[in-house]
């Protein structure tokens, strides 16, 4: 009955979204065949233009062309790309391995990290993990994820050789994944510390460690699931950062992927590729939200 109701609410919002999106992506202030016309060197007569609109559905009301676009959306149907021609479903299937690749990687890598380093941040408050745990934090958060990169690609690629810039082999794509996870791991590791550290004051833990059990024994048996329940819930938020991280580590590195796609479409205003992606990314936080939710419904039964 709750994934029922989950489903419910999702496919409303998706409608609500799809709506508002279609609406101000239409009304942006520029003509996609005028565009089209200009970069494909076609000339502007009338007859071409009529043509084009007529072959784009853009002499039809606002309204029926979202209805005509919706209900070819929810079968696959994404429309073409005013730029290339080619279905934007294809465009999209070709390119959505790469940003999944970095998307999921870099987060399912920044909570491997995560856990060891707050883990040890919250044995040994003010220790060495500690310290070196806040100073990665702020280090992240504050440095910009494209000027790291720039570093990172001089150094590693132009000083030392041992990657070769912009290219899309296993060595090239690594970089720009440990640089989305850097962020996202301090995130959840002062996250993971913090809830441990809100149970350590508890008095079943002072319990435990009457009973004989080290700092440490005690965290893990009565602090890291709730830590991690917490951890869990900053997924939901972090999830958001990562598309835009992600779309600057392909810009950056020149990888294949959608948001590349995008930047490429933006200028030329191809609406149905901006629709799509704008989709595309409210599925990506739907599904992370859906994640979440099992994974902790799975560590705390009384959420069922």
């Amino acid at each position: 009955m709750q994934l029922l109701r989950f489903g419910i609410r999702s496919a409303l919002a998706m409608l609500a979204l799809s709506l508002a999106s279609f609406t101000l992506i239409a009304l942006m202030p520029a003509d996609p065949v005028q565009i089209a016309i200009r970069v494909w060197n076609l000339s502007a007569t009338g007859e071409t233009v009529a043509a084009l609109r007529e072959e784009w559905g853009l002499d039809r009301p606002l309204l029926l062309r979202y209805l005509h676009w919706l209900a070819d959306f929810v079968t696959g149907d994404w429309g073409r790309s005013f730029r290339t021609g080619e279905p934007v479903f294809a465009e999209f299937l070709e390119r959505l391995p790469v940003s999944l690749l970095l998307g999921l990687s870099g987060m399912l890598i920044a909570i491997v990290v995560a856990v060891p380093i707050g883990f040890f941040a919250a044995a040994r408050p003010g220790g060495i993990a500690d310290r070196a745990s806040r100073v990665f934090s702020v280090f992240v958060q504050a440095v910009p994820g494209f000027w790291l990169g720039l570093v990172l690609l001089w150094v590693l690629g132009v000083q030392l050789r041992w990657i070769r810039p912009f290219a899309t082999d296993t060595t090239a794509i690594l970089l720009p994944v440990m640089l989305i996870a850097s962020h996202s791991a301090a995130v959840f590791a002062r996250v993971y510390r913090r809830d441990m550290m809100e149970t350590m004051r508890q008095p079943y833990f002072r319990t435990a460690l009457a009973k004989g059990l080290s700092r440490r024994q005690a965290l893990w048996r009565h602090a890291h699931r709730g830590a991690f329940y917490a951890l869990l819930s900053a997924v939901r938020s972090e999830a958001g950062w990562v598309i835009g991280s992600t779309a600057t580590m392909e810009i950056l590195f020149n990888l294949p992927g959608l948001s590349q796609f995008l930047v490429q479409s933006i200028a030329v205003r191809d609406q149905m590729v901006l629709q799509a992606y704008v989709m595309v990314i409210a599925l990506w936080l739907l599904l992370m939200n859906l994640i979440v939710q099992i994974l902790q419904r799975f560590l705390d039964p009384r959420l069922a």
